[in-house]
């Protein structure tokens, strides 16, 4: 084989070319032992020489921690028995992972058929036999810089996807965090006035009745006064987790409104199916035991409950519910409170 090695000055190499890993196949043994003595003293120290495809496979087969080819150019002689170096071509650009390795094809052709085939299943650049040392190192170097920068790019592009992932995780953190109360971790009163006006204009467009209990835990501030705002704050907790219970159905809210005021809305529910709820949730906060020596109804915390109903029609104010469940409430207390007390359905 008419190849040559010349004694050319080797080429200084910038930082993102010292030590790429260069694949070479090639069926004839002293073109691999040329190219590998030309890249060995250019400075290219991890070559990989093969004498087929079928050999190669392995090799390109190789994948690194992030899933990529291992190989950052590929010197492809385009005349091989078996898979020739357009099929070949053809091959490693159907795979994803090795679709941007460049590919300089070697060839002793001088035809432009061929090459235009090479081009078209994939090559960047070509070299024709016999080998000049200086046009091979540089279209080397320049397939290398292009395989850099594309990396480069690419890198960026998953760095800002990363970022971008974690951005948005962050504001749907921030979000979340927005809607919930930050002591009782239930919705807050944001949270509660957004889901009331999806939830009165759902009613209105479908004619369904709407409920809103709120409930206020009866002589709180004796509680804190006698127990201290510490041991307030975890009789707040539990009793919000209790109401939370209870809201189980999509469009189901439990927030806590206020202090130690919860609310508690429930959509497409009537009237009485909303009361016998309400005396479920008074229920269960009394089963939870709080002692409460400062209360004048009962010997541990206790709920005092307002249940109001109505199926609203378009332009119906949220307000108006409110009002009518705070009625309600303010019922309860006036005539005992630890009970619930139901308006008339409106």
């Amino acid at each position: 084989m008419n190849s040559t090695v010349r004694n050319e000055p080797v080429p200084v190499l910038t930082d993102a070319e010292r030590t790429p890993s260069l694949l070479v196949i090639d069926d004839a043994e002293e073109m691999r032992l040329v190219l590998e003595a030309m890249l060995d003293q250019a400075g290219y120290p991890f070559v990989q020489t093969v004498e087929s495809f079928e050999a190669a496979r392995p090799f390109l087969e190789r994948r690194d921690d992030e899933g990529r080819c291992p190989y950052d150019l590929i010197l492809l002689d385009l005349m091989m028995p078996g898979v020739d170096g357009i099929e070949a071509c053809r091959w490693i650009r159907a795979d994803r992972a090795l679709d941007d390795t460049p590919i300089i094809v070697i060839t002793a052709k001088t035809g432009s058929h061929d090459l235009e085939q090479a081009f078209q299943a994939g090559a960047m650049d070509f070299i024709r036999k016999p080998i000049d040392r200086v046009e091979l190192l540089a279209r080397i170097r320049s397939a290398l810089r292009y395989k850099h920068q594309l990396d480069t790019v690419k890198d960026h592009e998953r760095t800002l996807v990363e970022l971008a992932s974690r951005l948005q995780e962050a504001n749907e953190t921030l979000e979340r965090l927005s809607t919930l109360d930050g002591l009782t971790g239930i919705a807050n009163r944001r949270a509660f006035d957004v889901a009331l006006h999806r939830e009165l204009r759902r009613a209105a467009r479908k004619s369904q009745p709407i409920s809103l209990i709120l409930m206020d835990i009866d002589y709180f501030k004796a509680y804190n006064d006698h127990y201290g705002h510490l041991q307030g704050d975890a009789c707040l907790v539990q009793v919000a987790q209790a109401i939370a219970g209870f809201a189980n159905r999509p469009g189901d809210i439990a927030a806590r409104y206020g202090g130690e005021e919860f609310a508690l809305l429930l959509p497409d529910t009537a009237q009485d199916s909303a009361y016998r709820l309400a005396e479920r949730v008074r229920a269960a906060v009394a089963a939870l035991g709080l002692p409460h020596e400062r209360s004048a109804c009962a010997a541990h915390v206790t709920l005092s409950l307002g249940v109001a109903c109505m199926t609203p029609i378009p332009g119906t104010m949220p307000g108006d519910l409110i009002a009518a469940a705070d009625r309600a409430l303010y019922s309860a207390k006036e005539t005992g409170r630890n009970r619930s007390m139901p308006l008339p359905p409106a």
